[in-house]
């Protein structure tokens, strides 16, 4: 991390070490199409997943147990009967705090300070900059040296919760091959749900933080085979952490709409075998 300008008023793209040059940009192609699509693709999930953590309802189908991962593991007695896997050592919450608030906030910070969404909603949202070669419209420049920015530097340990998070939502796709009986079953929600963390996992494990966990700190690859291998398969998910890191985005509301759905009697489950 490069060391914070000394004079901040000085080091944005108008500082006077700067080509002056008045227009915004000297582009003529749809430069703005890519940060607009970018930034209505991530306020869709923002408000889907606001709305659904805070609504209370339909997120659980008993029979199948379908726990929707925007409410799970579900630890507190407002939980409907028979989605608490892990206990409800939490009381009742007031329905301003959601369900799922141990673990969102974890995922949140994950995704936030994520090197492909730090690109993203920096360049789409805080326009810093929108484009390659299009001036940003701030005056000055300080990385990601303070406050708030300088919590990106906790990626590495968000991870860590991701991985559990992820473990639990694993728990949640296996305990649905159930069927209505109580017995073995496969409903098309147990295959979305199983998709769901499939997908997961992919956006989990080919993160840089995780890349460096493996072999990061290796200074001899050869003394390593095992580790160097697991680098090495990470390194080619690595490439894909862009479309993995939308496709999840994605699979998460069609997972929980799919169990809402049937949760709220709307759709009948798909039964494949029982």
């Amino acid at each position: 991390m490069s060391a914070p300008p000394k004079n901040p008023e000085r080091a944005g793209v108008r500082s006077p070490t700067r080509a002056r040059i008045a227009e915004r940009t000297l582009r003529t192609d749809r430069w703005w199409q890519a940060p607009l699509l970018t930034a209505l693709g991530l306020a869709v999930f923002v408000i889907y997943a606001s709305i659904r953590s805070w609504v209370r309802t339909a997120y659980f189908v008993e029979d199948y147990h379908y726990l929707t991962p925007f409410y799970s593991p579900c630890l507190s007695d407002s939980c409907v009967p028979g989605s608490s896997d892990f206990g409800t050592p939490i009381g009742e919450l007031p329905m301003i705090i959601p369900l799922g608030f141990l673990v969102l906030p974890f995922l949140l910070g994950f995704r936030l300070t994520c090197y492909y969404y730090r690109k993203a909603y920096y360049r789409s949202v805080w326009l810093a900059p929108p484009a390659c070669a299009v001036a940003e419209p701030h005056r000055t420049y300080s990385g990601e040296t303070r406050l708030p920015l300088i919590i990106q530097n906790a990626h590495r340990y968000f991870f860590y919760f991701a991985v559990i998070i992820s473990l639990i939502n694993t728990y949640d796709a296996i305990r649905s091959f159930r069927g209505a009986d109580g017995g073995f079953g496969i409903g098309l929600g147990t295959l979305i749900l199983v998709g769901n963390v499939t997908l997961l996992w992919l956006y989990t494990v080919s993160c840089h933080s995780c890349r460096h966990v493996t072999g990061g700190r290796l200074t001899h690859f050869s003394k390593h085979p095992v580790r160097y291998w697991m680098w090495t398969q990470i390194s080619k998910l690595n490439t894909r952490h862009m479309q993995f890191a939308w496709t999840t985005l994605a699979t998460l509301m069609i997972t929980d709409f799919y169990v809402m759905l049937v949760a709220s009697g709307t759709l009948t489950d798909l039964r494949l075998i029982n």
